[in-house]
């Protein structure tokens, strides 16, 4: 997805909020995690380190030590914290719980910090600040240690792997000579160990969804049947699955958008991560190989709003309303919860036959390929077949449509709502074919059949993704891009909560290519707001610091592609990506796998590279 800032600075504020109380967890499950091994996920735990999005959750002793004004000057942004320098007998204190993951082998606080005092002594420490993890002392500093400007600190708390811990900096001042103790940019990095394991353990896997449902006379609401078929991949017995119901982030738990009832293959829990996470326990543990199916009558409520679930007048867009199984991998379920911001929605390759009963006056284009026969009276019911895509997407309207095929034989399909000129369209179709080809001579050519591209220039995201199905405005970049997500999160897949780099750089420096555009210098302008800010951070990192989700996402890690190119040169990038798309098609691609590949593809250590673009993992 392309974000564009339209949406209501108290509706982001809002968003940014709610999901700030869970960006303490380690990238991964937003909730426990059941049945999890002892694995490690890169992360970095602390929250709000360099003090930019207020003081959650940090705990502090008085509301002066997180603060932005005058007398001391951040590391970086605008806000730091200052703990003494009233040259008085005084204590304060900054606190915060965090969990470092087990698995684990290495973990790393680290701080910048600068200290000033009006002591003259060289000799004896009167004031101090003390850096504890839980009740071990890790490290002192005092008037002794007065520097001139930010010194970086390091210290490791490995053992502590496993452990939900707090955090504390507490200063203390004796009766005279002020001594201030400023910190910033406060990062708690874990790395090493066992990493998670590879495709074939990510379990529930090769799931087959069979989805039957009908509409209102508005394609407002639909009802229906939905059943899934999966097999357990893992050697772990698999005693349960959770369904993803993405959409109800867009409602409340008392009134959901996405409803499930009447489950039967097994027994439904209490929803969970903002009613988005429906556990469903099996009548008896899967074994490895073994296969199950569950089945439900679903309930889909689109709400008002030109959304990637919501409708604009007559036209509605429904992303993301279909339940999908959660995976579970080394790392145990991932639950994390939904982001307005980019993607949360991390999904194996599946089959979806899904059949919409609808009125004849509505279009209804579809994920997959779409055949049409009649209905009842007066409607029409569409059948959309679709192999190896991780999600389905549809919509409904009177839609203005045109049709075409791209000059590799690509079926493309244009649906424009009212006040899209016939001209912006046909030149929308005609990128559309453009852009297919192009990716697909890149990366290797398009397996979906036809693809559907949904134009409303109201759209506050700029445009969405799904496999064979986007949603965009009327531009050429826009829709070049979500035409490359079928590469970048649809038939290689990733995590998109955890690693957003994988898909959206990878996208972005797709579409530059596409459009003939070198990234020439693009990386002078690189300016990092902290040094806990890094392209590979999680979405988790992004809703609290969501300003620069775009800036560092997108355009810094486009232009650290491009870096990677000159530095390897054309050819070998070129061959690079494409043999990478062609080992981890259909699958699921990580940080740690591409930097694997990109290390095999040159003689030129890239350990300098992976680290001056903060590519970690």
């Amino acid at each position: 997805m392309r974000t564009i800032p339209h949406r209501s600075v108290a509706v982001r504020a809002l968003a940014v909020t709610a999901l700030a109380a869970v960006s303490l967890l380690p990238a991964g499950p937003a909730t426990a995690a059941p049945d999890a091994a002892a694995a490690c996920t890169p992360a970095q735990v602390v929250a709000n380190g360099g003090f930019e999005s207020g003081t959650s959750p940090w705990t502090q002793s008085s509301t002066s030590v997180i603060t932005s004004r005058s007398g001391e000057t951040p590391h970086g942004g605008t806000s730091y914290a200052w703990l003494d320098g009233t040259g008085a007998t005084h204590t304060d204190t900054l606190s915060q719980s965090v969990t470092i993951p087990s698995g684990c082998s290495t973990a790393t606080l680290s701080f910048w910090l600068h200290i000033d005092t009006a002591e003259t002594t060289s000799s004896t420490a009167y004031d101090k600040l003390t850096a504890k993890i839980g009740g071990t002392t890790l490290a002192t500093y005092s008037n002794l240690d007065k520097n001139t400007g930010y010194v970086k600190k390091t210290l490791d708390v490995s053992s502590f792997a496993g452990q939900t811990v707090t955090l504390a900096l507490t200063g203390t001042e004796d009766s005279s000579l002020q001594t201030s103790f400023v910190l910033d940019d406060v990062a708690l990095d874990t790395s090493g160990g066992t990493t998670p394991p590879g495709d074939s353990t990510r379990t529930p896997a090769a799931p087959s969804y069979t989805v039957s449902l009908s509409s209102n006379t508005g394609g407002t609401v639909w009802t229906g049947h939905e059943s899934a078929t999966f097999t357990n991949a893992s050697s772990t017995a698999l005693s349960e699955v959770y369904l993803r119901l993405w959409d109800n982030y867009h409602g409340t738990c008392g009134a959901m958008p996405i409803t499930v009832t009447n489950v039967s293959g097994g027994t439904a829990g209490s929803p969970s991560v903002g009613c988005t996470a429906l556990p469903v326990t099996l009548p008896t543990p899967l074994a490895q190989g073994q296969s199950a199916t569950i089945g439900f009558d679903l309930g889909i409520t689109v709400p008002s709003g030109a959304d990637r679930f919501g409708h604009d007048g007559a036209f509605s867009f429904i992303g993301n309303a279909l339940p999908v199984l959660a995976v579970k991998d080394g790392s145990g379920w991932h639950l994390d919860p939904y982001t307005n911001n980019g993607e949360s929605f991390y999904s194996l390759a599946a089959d979806f036959k899904v059949t919409l009963d609808h009125p004849s006056s509505l279009l209804v284009p579809a994920t997959g390929t779409s055949v049409d026969t009649p209905g009842s009276s007066g409607r029409t019911v569409t059948t959309a077949t679709a192999s190896k895509v991780r999600d389905f997407a549809w919509a409904a309207g009177p839609f203005s449509k045109i049709s075409g095929t791209s000059s590799a034989g690509t079926a493309i399909n244009v649906y424009s709502v009212s006040g899209i000129s016939s001209s912006d369209a046909q030149s929308m179709l005609s990128t559309a074919k453009t852009a297919v080809d192009a990716h697909a001579a890149r990366f290797g050519a398009y397996p979906y059949g036809e693809l559907d591209a949904v134009i409303d220039n109201n759209y506050w995201f700029g445009g969405m993704e799904y496999p064979g199905f986007v949603l965009d405005l009327v531009s050429t970049t826009a829709l070049t891009h979500e035409i490359g997500h079928q590469w970048w999160y649809g038939i290689v897949g990733d995590d998109e909560y955890n690693s957003p780099w994988l898909d959206e750089a990878f996208t972005d420096y797709s579409t530059d290519l596409a459009l003939g555009k070198t990234g020439t210098s693009c990386w002078n302008s690189v300016s990092w707001a902290s040094s806990a800010e890094k392209i590979t951070n999680s979405m988790a990192y992004w809703d609290a610091h969501s300003s620069r989700y775009s800036t560092v996402v997108y355009g810094y890690g486009k232009c650290a592609l491009h870096d990677l190119r000159r530095l390897i040169g054309d050819t070998a990038m070129t061959k690079l990506l494409k043999d990478y798309a062609g080992s981890h098609w259909y699958g699921v691609s990580t940080t740690a796998e591409f930097k694997a590949a990109a290390q095999a593809a040159t003689t030129t250590d890239l350990t300098s590279f992976w680290s001056t673009h903060r590519i970690e993992g």
